[in-house]
């Protein structure tokens, strides 16, 4: 009996792990169409010398998958990095109605009595508060498992993750997250501040709950963490002296920048200095830095537009959002000619109806504050923000502050999600080709800062100012 068990056991995952392997091998397939068709930079980056490379990449990968399927995520991201393009990757899609199936590694902790649970300083036992709703940890045997309580993505009673003690407060984790279907991962983890706070390496942290719910998130928002993840940048506007205002612009994906901007218009506007500071900014919509190029415009300078690349799958893409409402107010009738001219121009690059190509940009004024404009960028910093820098360079007031170049994540832009075929995935997928090529690439280059900066970056920003502003305005109000 015992072994009929044993042998009903290995059918079952020998059957799963066959479904695993051909969802994966579909979505493989798609995605390696999907470029073929639809990457506008396949042209310009498959070649004869590499297409024999590219034609064994695939090969490999595909026995990759044969054999490993449940690393399908890993593979479809060596395939698409092959292409040096970071705008055309791979993404977990954590909401598609397909993934029914996903909560396969899922785990649910039987039934305890909440209100059982003591608090205890001295372990990790006790009731914890995150960003996301809040679990209770609780020992069984030699594992501490952390149980959701109304965490965002779980069902009550669901496993979060489980831990094993090693020493000096700190954790081997089992964690098992919803975006990526509950499937095990190996992290670790740090018991802080006298047990007052939980912190997953390089993740996220949990505060101690009590009965001071306000007072719980003012400690959960304030508490700096010891292992950082490097993404906590807030934005900032203030003045620094009567001679230096500063902002911060953490990304371009909403008009946080022309808000702050025209809020602190006559603040800026009557100092020389201004410090725009747009550390882990990686883009966005250019649109959303608009106020800022107005701000710092000296004299005209040529913009390089894109060109559309008209397949018929980009057409599909562009028609699905037109009728879906995907397009934001005001651009309906500009997707309506851009689809019109492309089915005119299938297989070709084509500019929009709407556009000239390159173009000439002439503003009306040039404000005589600020004089001088400090730019503080580094490695983070890709797609609409060096967009941003490229507009930035253009005008003489502007210096570049940095230890290093930036992303270079620029040169075939507007993507959009294409969902897998298993619904587990979303390729993201460029449409448009810059004009600066092939003569000046951003991709995989990047844009150097004009002054390098001689001291250790910050970490983790939030919303403090560290030496690096200072070591920008000490040289914007440096007088020889």
């Amino acid at each position: 009996m015992k072994q009929l068990v044993t042998t009903i056991i290995l059918f079952f995952g020998f059957i799963f792990s066959q479904a695993q392997e051909n969802k994966c091998v579909l979505d493989f397939e798609f995605i390696v169409q999907k470029i073929k068709n639809d990457y506008p930079g396949y042209i310009d980056k498959v070649t004869k010398e590499n297409i024999d490379t590219l034609k064994t990449l695939e090969s490999e990968i595909r026995e990759k998958i044969m054999k490993h399927p449940d690393s399908c995520f890993t593979y479809l991201n060596d395939y698409t990095a092959w292409f040096k393009d970071y705008h055309l990757r791979v993404a977990d899609n954590r909401n598609s109605p397909k993934n029914v199936k996903k909560d396969t590694y899922a785990k649910t902790y039987a039934e305890y009595n909440l209100d059982s649970i003591v608090q205890k300083t001295k372990t990790v036992e006790g009731i914890w508060l995150g960003f996301r709703g809040s679990f209770v940890i609780k020992k069984d045997n030699e594992k501490y498992i952390g149980i959701s309580i109304d965490v965002a993505g779980y069902e009550k009673n669901q496993i979060i993750f489980e831990a094993i003690y090693k020493d000096n407060n700190e954790f081997e984790l089992t964690t098992y997250r919803n975006y990526r279907g509950f499937k095990p991962r190996q992290e670790k983890a740090s018991l802080l501040l006298n047990g007052a706070v939980f912190e997953i390496h390089n993740d996220t942290r949990f505060v101690r709950k009590t009965s001071d719910k306000k007072g719980d998130m003012a400690f959960l928002l304030s508490y700096i963490p010891k292992y950082p993840n490097s993404s906590n940048t807030y934005p900032v506007a203030l003045s620094l002296n009567d001679s230096t205002f500063y902002v911060r612009a953490p990304s371009f994906y909403s008009s946080t920048a022309n808000d702050l901007v025209e809020k602190y218009w006559n603040e800026i506007t009557t100092r020389p200095n201004l410090i725009v500071d747009i550390r882990n900014n990686g883009g966005g919509q250019d649109d959303y830095y608009e106020k800022l190029a107005q701000l710092i415009y000296t004299n005209s300078y040529e913009s390089k537009g894109v060109e559309w690349y008209a397949t018929k799958g980009i057409i599909n893409d562009r028609e699905y959002a037109i009728k879906n409402a995907q397009i934001k107010e005001g651009g309906q009738e500009w997707s309506k000619a851009l689809v019109d001219k492309m089915k005119k121009n299938i297989g070709e690059f084509i500019i929009h109806p709407y556009d000239k190509g390159d173009v000439t940009i002439e503003r009306d004024t040039i404000y005589n504050n600020p004089k001088k404009v400090g730019v503080i960028i580094n490695g983070g910093n890709a797609s609409s923000a060096e967009q941003f820098l490229l507009t930035a360079k253009n005008s003489s007031k502007v210096i570049l502050f940095g230890n290093e170049n930036t992303a270079g994540i620029l040169d075939y832009s507007n993507i959009t999600p294409k969902e897998s075929p298993s619904g587990n995935y979303h390729l993201w997928l460029p449409a448009t080709r810059s004009w600066r090529l092939p003569e000046n690439p951003i991709d995989n280059v990047g844009i150097a800062p004009d002054v390098y900066i001689p001291l250790t970056p910050t970490s983790q920003l939030y919303d403090r100012l560290d030496d690096w502003v200072y070591f920008v305005k000490n040289y914007l109000e440096y007088k020889k």
